[in-house]
C-alpha cells in the first residue's frame, strides 16, 4: 500500500541511494523513503520530484512494479530542475509527490499480443509495463518489443534490452535513425518496424511513448496495420506543474494531462493529437 503524506501537495522526503549514469545527457535515481514503509504505483504513472532551492518536476517512475522498497526515475536533462537532479549523489534528500496519473493498460491486454513502442527515453515509462509483461507472460500472445534511439550511443538500457532479446519468448527489435562505429544493427526510423512486426493486428494491444513526432508515425503505422484506435495507447507526457490539476498548465483539450492521461487511449484523443502546439 502506498505511503503518502494527507496533503498531495506536500513533498515525502526520500534520500538517493545510487545514481546511474545511463547516457551523456541521461541519468537514473534509486530512492528510498526517509520514514520507511513501502511504496507502490502502477506503470505509467509519474511523481513529482522535488529539488530544495531549484523547484520540482514531473517524472514517469521507470522500476520494477513488484519492488515496493526503492523507487526508480530515469531523467534526461533538459532543464534547471532536471539539470539540479543531476548534480545530486547518494545521500541526498529529494521530495517525492505522487504517484499520479493513469496507467498502461497492461492487463486489458491480457490474451492479445502486447506490441510495446518506445523512442528514445520513452523507453523509461515503459520499462514497468515491460516488467510487469513478463511477470504475467503466459497471458499474452506475442511480446514485442520495438526501440529506436538517434545513434548507438543513446541506446537505453542497453544491457535490459540485450536481456529480453536473449528470451525465446520475447521479439526485440532496436534500430537507430544514424549508425556510428561499429554498429551492425538495423538503421531507420522505429516506425518502419511496426510495419514488419509480427503481430496479429486484431488481436494487439498497442503502448506508444517518445517524441511526439515519432508517436505521430507510430500510430499511423499501427493504423495501416489494422491495430483498432480503441487499442492503441499513448504517453502524453507534458510539462506539469502541480500533478493534480489544479493549475491548468497542462491542459490538451478538454483533458489535464496530469489528471486525466499521461496515458490515453488513442481513440479518445485522436482529433487532438494532430494539432500541434494545442
Amino acid at each position: 500500500m502506498t505511503v503518502l503524506p494527507a496533503n498531495p501537495m506536500s513533498p515525502r522526503p526520500f534520500r538517493i541511494l545510487k545514481v546511474v549514469r545511463e547516457l551523456s545527457d541521461t541519468f537514473t535515481l534509486l530512492l528510498q523513503p526517509e520514514t520507511g514503509g513501502a511504496f507502490s504505483f502502477r506503470p505509467g504513472q509519474f511523481n513529482m520530484l522535488y529539488v530544495f532551492g531549484a523547484g520540482e518536476v514531473p517524472i514517469s517512475i521507470s522500476g520494477e512494479p513488484a519492488e515496493d522498497r526503492q523507487l526508480v526515475h530515469t531523467i534526461r536533462s533538459v532543464g534547471p530542475v532536471t539539470q539540479a537532479l543531476g548534480r545530486l549523489k547518494a545521500g541526498d534528500v529529494v521530495g517525492v509527490r505522487g504517484p499520479f496519473g493513469t496507467p498502461w493498460p497492461v492487463e486489458d491486454a491480457f490474451g492479445d499480443d502486447l506490441a510495446i513502442i518506445a523512442g528514445g527515453v520513452g523507453l523509461a515509462p515503459l520499462r514497468p509495463a515491460i516488467y510487469q509483461a513478463l511477470a504475467n507472460r503466459p497471458r499474452f500472445g506475442k511480446l514485442i518489443i520495438m526501440y529506436g534511439a538517434r545513434t548507438p550511443q543513446d541506446i537505453l538500457f542497453r544491457k535490459e534490452l540485450e536481456k529480453w532479446r536473449s528470451r525465446f519468448d520475447v521479439n526485440v527489435h532496436v534500430t537507430v535513425d544514424h549508425a556510428t562505429g561499429q554498429w551492425a544493427g538495423r538503421v531507420g526510423v522505429v516506425t518502419k518496424v511496426v510495419a514488419k512486426a509480427g503481430f496479429d493486428p486484431l488481436h494487439t494491444t498497442a503502448l506508444v511513448c517518445g517524441p511526439e513526432v515519432m508517436m505521430r508515425y507510430a500510430v499511423e503505422a499501427l493504423e495501416e496495420r489494422g491495430v483498432a484506435a480503441s487499442k492503441v495507447h499513448v504517453s502524453m507526457e507534458r510539462n506539469m506543474k502541480c500533478g493534480v490539476g489544479l493549475c491548468g498548465h497542462c491542459q490538451w483539450g478538454p483533458h489535464f494531462v496530469c489528471r486525466d492521461g499521461p496515458v490515453f487511449r488513442f481513440s479518445d484523443v485522436a482529433a487532438l493529437f494532430p494539432v500541434r502546439e494545442l
